[in-house]
């Protein structure tokens, strides 16, 4: 009696368990069925932005070295100050560059003075020739020392200017319009034409070139739908340019130029952009990014949302007639705007996808749509 009671308990738990079971069953297939916002495939017009390193320069860096050598007298300038062109920088110490200007000055005052002499004793000779008193010898001999004389006297006017010269280059002269960079260089240092670091760096900041390189291939294809590399420079749009605290600098700037040569170990191009810097807040040797919009026209496009990236290859998940999702591989382009992707392979127009949410979706799942 007491088997049979063990018998049908047993039996009724697993009737229990075997509905319970089913209504699980029921309960997964119905939670299968999950609402996921989908989306057509189509082709539209879109301009991304492609982000390029860049550096800064002034449109002129100028190194600024003494042209004579001795001691550093007078810092006229501080660091970040700005000045014009000619405005004094540095004066070297004047002493012996005036001695030797004081020299070669009395030097030519001599040989004119002997030019004088020579020139009086040739008159001379010439009319006691003319009379017949003096042989032709002496007065051709007249002559040369009168030459000579002459000789000596342009040599010591070419002294007198370079002695000059010398005493004026004592006086450093900004050569340009610009901002002051590093002072390296303190009063009484000793310093010369042939030192290694200049002076300092007068760089004109009123416009900045910022240099930024590109593929090959990129600059290739520009150049093939231009016609020529010089149109591609022309025709690209205006660029903004990316500070180094993340920030937007609020002035677009113009590619000016290309370079014709290929780095060989980058396999780029390096392009320049000038941007108007009146505010000042642009600085040579800084860096950021160039950011370039390109416009692509008829293609397929979907949302970020609705992509699955998994290291390096991207997933949607299309959804058929029956409303199943089904993964597929699609090939995109590197540039996206953060809200979209451009689709180079994968996906046909008028194919429906998940467009949010994409990363929830399972395989062979049904989509409400």
């Amino acid at each position: 009696m007491r088997k049979n009671i063990l018998f049908a308990m047993t039996a009724t738990l697993a009737v229990v368990s075997l509905l319970s079971s089913c209504g699980g069953k029921k309960e997964q297939q119905t939670a299968a069925v999950v609402e996921f916002k989908t989306t057509k495939v189509a082709k539209e017009n879109i301009t991304l932005d492609a982000k390029y390193s860049a550096t800064i320069r002034g449109r002129q860096d100028i190194e600024v070295y003494p042209q004579v050598a001795g001691t550093l007298q007078k810092l006229c300038v501080v660091e970040g100050q700005s000045v014009s062109k000619g405005q004094t920088l540095f004066v070297i110490d004047q002493v012996p560059y005036q001695a030797a200007l004081n020299t070669a000055e009395a030097a030519l005052k001599a040989a004119q003075a002997q030019e004088a002499t020579a020139q009086l004793t040739y008159e001379s000779r010439k009319q006691l020739f003319d009379k017949q008193v003096v042989s032709e010898y002496d007065l051709q001999t007249a002559q040369n020392t009168l030459l000579t004389a002459k000789a000596s006297v342009a040599q010591a006017q070419a002294q007198v200017v370079n002695a000059r010269n010398s005493l004026s280059y004592t006086i450093v002269k900004s050569p340009a319009n610009g901002v002051v960079g590093t002072l390296p260089f303190r009063q009484g240092a000793l310093v010369g034409p042939s030192m290694p670091q200049a002076l300092t760096t007068v760089s004109d900041n009123n416009q900045m070139y910022v240099y930024f390189s590109i593929t090959e291939n990129q600059f290739l294809e520009l150049t093939r739908k231009a016609g020529s590399a010089e149109k591609a420079v022309k025709e690209m749009p205006a660029v903004k340019l990316q500070l180094v605290d993340g920030s937007m600098y609020e002035s677009k700037g113009t590619v000016e130029t290309a370079s014709g040569v290929v780095d060989r170990s980058t396999g780029s191009i390096q392009l320049r952009a000038v941007f108007d810097n009146a505010a000042h807040l642009l600085h040579s040797g800084s860096t950021g990014n160039v950011i370039v919009p390109i416009e692509y026209k008829d293609v397929l496009t979907v949302p970020a949302a609705g992509v699955v990236q998994t290291q390096d290859k991207y997933k949607v998940y299309v959804v058929d007639k029956e409303g199943v999702a089904h993964s597929k591989i699609i090939n995109v382009m590197a540039q996206n705007n953060g809200k979209q992707f451009i689709v180079t392979e994968g996906l046909d127009e008028g194919m429906e996808i998940v467009a949010e949410g994409a990363s929830m979706v399972k395989e062979d799942q049904k989509v409400k749509k």
